[in-house]
């Protein structure tokens, strides 16, 4: 069983988000990472780049394939995990720890209402 935790908001693209404040810490859940395998290479945004709840901000790319990562809300990337590049592998080990991607500034809060909590997340990953 992946471990899910209770605090975060989840996508139906796996990504996990941490509401701090105003921001929202965005990465991916450990079942994603245990599915893609050890991921080799990250690709983010650029600092102060708009990203759409819903669309792509970057890809991840593991031993077995490259992803794209969805962004759960929308608004101005405000923080970037720069050792991301010269360590992907932490996102296997720390996913929702020192592996997060992005750091966003929302735009709008009433999107963080249509992510799934992490029943709702569980019951995805079981389907």
């Amino acid at each position: 069983m992946a471990n899910i935790p209770q605090d975060l908001k989840y996508t139906q693209e796996h990504e996990w988000a941490r509401v701090s404040g105003k921001n929202v810490v965005v990465g991916i859940t450990e079942h994603a990472s245990t599915t893609l395998g050890d991921v080799v290479y990250v690709e983010l945004p650029k600092l102060g780049a708009q990203v759409t709840a819903g669309a792509s901000f970057g890809t991840v790319e593991s031993v077995k394939a490259v992803s794209e990562l969805f962004a759960p809300v929308s608004g101005k990337v405000v923080k970037v995990n720069d050792s991301l590049a010269e360590a992907p592998e932490t996102i296997n080990a720390e996913p929702y720890g020192k592996g997060w991607l992005v750091e966003i500034e929302l735009s709008d809060a009433e999107q963080l209402g249509k992510l799934l909590d992490a029943d709702a997340y569980a019951k995805l990953i079981k389907e």
